[in-house]
């Protein structure tokens, strides 16, 4: 494209939130690029649940039907990364490559990386039979041998040993050095788990499955699926280099927007899905973007009106 045209709408991010809003405001008819750095955060998994119509559809599957749906609305999609952002005035220029992109505009869904605990095997398994969340992947793996790993964050620990006995009765919940209190250890133990203290060393992995958990003194504890806690870390660096703030919320500090997704304190900008809502499943990040796209097209309208009223006014 030609550098020195102003676009409506730069949407940094090709996943839920911002395909959904591609395709928003690519029926609204304004001029919209999407940039697709191609690593979303569901890529290790092979389905994914709880979005109507698309139930055990696989991810990818998902985004490249977004892409063709948002692409015969006039989108551009543009594979690369974002590196940076600034302001000219009223216009923002997104750094992708060597192209620089300049908009009235921006949304900003670029989701978050999932800070996975330093035990051999997590990363390897993530998504097939180490998992995060029991609402994505709980039922697939119900009925069977199933372990939580304690992690970095003691209260999602916690809660994934009161939560995941709903799948599977047969749970043990290896602590790994966390300290949990008497009163939690009580009420996951009248949830019917067993507790197991002690370092987690790795996952033993067998015919390309899992057979148990390892403790660091060689212990091993047959499990067929693991849930660990991940840090949620979103990636809201070009928010950032802009002014934006994080703000704490409970474990997750996220950069604060409205209900539109309107950042705070910076016009004409706007975020949607993971990386500002680290809980938002696929269909609450499409959800997001779809509303940050109205809210995106009314500025974009109230900008064209002023313009008209003052030309008609020379």
């Amino acid at each position: 494209m030609n550098e020195t045209q102003i676009l409506d709408t730069v949407i940094v991010g090709g996943g839920a939130a911002g395909l959904t809003a591609a395709q928003v405001l690519g029926r609204a008819r304004p001029a919209v690029t999407v940039v697709d750095a191609g690593a979303p955060r569901n890529a290790p998994a092979e389905h994914m649940h709880g979005y109507l119509g698309h139930d055990g559809l696989n991810p990818a599957e998902l985004l490249a039907i977004g892409r063709r749906e948002a692409q015969a609305y006039g989108v551009r999609i543009l594979a690369g990364a974002a590196t940076a952002v600034r302001r000219e005035g009223e216009v923002l220029v997104v750094t992708v490559g060597d192209e620089q992109l300049r908009a009235r505009t921006l949304l900003v869904a670029t989701g978050l990386r999932d800070v996975l605990p330093a035990i051999e095997g997590v990363v390897e398994r993530f998504g097939r039979d180490a998992l995060h969340c029991p609402f994505c992947h709980g039922y697939e793996v119900r009925d069977r041998p199933l372990a939580v790993i304690g992690g970095e964050i003691a209260a999602m620990s916690v809660h994934q040993a009161l939560l995941i006995p709903q799948w599977s009765r047969d749970l043990v919940f290896f602590t790994n050095g966390l300290e949990v209190d008497d009163a939690d250890r009580a009420r996951i133990s009248a949830r019917g788990t067993r507790i197991v203290d002690g370092a987690v060393a790795g996952l033993v992995v067998e015919d390309d499955a899992l057979r148990a958990v390892r403790l660091a003194d060689g212990t091993e504890i047959e499990r067929e699926a693991v849930f660990v806690g991940p840090r949620l870390e979103p990636q809201d660096e070009l928010l950032r280099v802009l002014g934006a703030e994080r703000v704490a919320a409970g474990p997750f500090p996220t950069v604060p927007v409205d209900p539109m997704g309107a950042v705070a304190g910076q016009s004409g900008v706007w975020a949607a899905g993971n990386v500002v809502n680290p809980m938002a499943q696929v269909i609450v990040a499409a959800g997001a973007g779809s509303v940050a796209a109205t809210a995106i097209s009314a500025h974009l309208l109230e900008r064209d009106i002023a313009t008209d009223l003052a030309r008609g006014a020379q």
